[in-house]
């Protein structure tokens, strides 16, 4: 297993090294200058323009400038803002925000999704099967600003059940209506990718077998069929928790939470180069380490991956 995860973690490099590098190219190659933004409508001394543009090292050829932000990502450091503050400052300001956010999402998909899935896929061709999949179609159908501003006027302004905006109230009681818009499209695709797994695996033959043999059938669906069906679905939500995180851009402005969806949307407005770069790198580790994690429960479900 060891070795498993070592060679999955080797080949997380040249992806973090090639993801990095088009985000930064992408971020620093784009039109306009940051430095002059920084002045607004007054005219920046020479002198002053000069300094700030060596202090941030924009004066170098661009590959220069990766190398130094790659070397400073190995020691942990993710750069500097443009008002000077550091950027892995800035992401601690907000990252519980967003972290708080996700978790609520992805724990609500998890346990609805999946619960949905098994429930239709045990009762294919059912009332409970085609309300999950006529409801999963629904939800897919509908953007997420949408259902954020109607889950905002029904059940925050008109029921009263939710707040419908800020983290005064703390978690999970905030998270709750923001996490499952956020969690919704995701739930969907949960839920009918758990439900055609359980379908296709309940014909198989080991499931046959099992049943042949005499065994309990919660002992054949729990032990035999769910673990199996679980596989891909376990892919989905490791990768998904990923893009919960990176994703929660429009969420957080719809609800206003302060986490760092909202810092890289401001920065992206005042053309913040190292911010954006910064949390863009941080949610690309995030994305990995939630595929290696994925990797391993791979391994734990199926022994036959590790030896792949």
């Amino acid at each position: 297993m060891w070795r498993f995860v070592l060679r999955r973690l080797l080949q997380m490099v040249p992806v973090l090294i090639g993801t990095t590098f088009l985000i930064y190219v992408a971020v620093f190659a784009l039109p306009g200058d940051p430095i002059r933004a920084l002045g607004g409508d007054k005219p920046m001394p020479p002198s002053v323009y000069e300094a700030l543009r060596h202090h941030y090292h924009l004066d170098e050829p661009l590959i220069t400038q990766y190398g130094r932000y790659l070397l400073g990502i190995v020691r942990g450091d993710f750069g500097e803002t443009l008002n000077g503050q550091s950027v892995a400052g800035l992401m601690a300001t907000g990252w519980t925000v967003t972290v708080q956010l996700a978790l609520t999402a992805w724990i609500f998909e998890l346990v609805v999704g999946i619960g949905l899935g098994v429930l239709a896929g045990l009762r294919k061709g059912g009332i409970i099967d085609s309300l999950v999949l006529s409801g999963t179609t629904f939800v897919i159908a509908i953007p997420a600003f949408v259902l954020a501003y109607s889950a905002q006027l029904i059940f925050g302004l008109k029921l009263g059940w939710f707040p419908t905006a800020g983290t005064d109230d703390g978690w999970p009681y905030s998270y709750l209506l923001p996490g499952m818009i956020l969690g919704s499209l995701s739930l969907a695709y949960i839920a009918r990718l758990t439900r055609t797994s359980l379908v296709e695996n309940t014909r198989a033959d080991y499931v046959r077998t099992a049943r042949a043999k005499g065994l309990p059938r919660r002992r054949v669906i729990v032990r035999h069929t769910l673990r199996n069906s679980l596989i891909p679905v376990v892919t989905y939500l490791g990768v998904d928790l990923g893009n919960l995180l990176a994703g929660a851009i429009v969420i957080e402005g719809i609800f206003n939470l302060p986490g760092i969806g909202q810092q890289i949307f401001q920065a992206v407005q005042i053309k913040d180069g190292p911010t954006v770069v910064g949390i863009s790198t941080f949610l690309v580790l995030i994305f990995l380490l939630a595929n290696l994690v994925v990797d391993i429960l791979y391994g734990a479900l199926d022994p036959r991956i590790r030896y792949e």
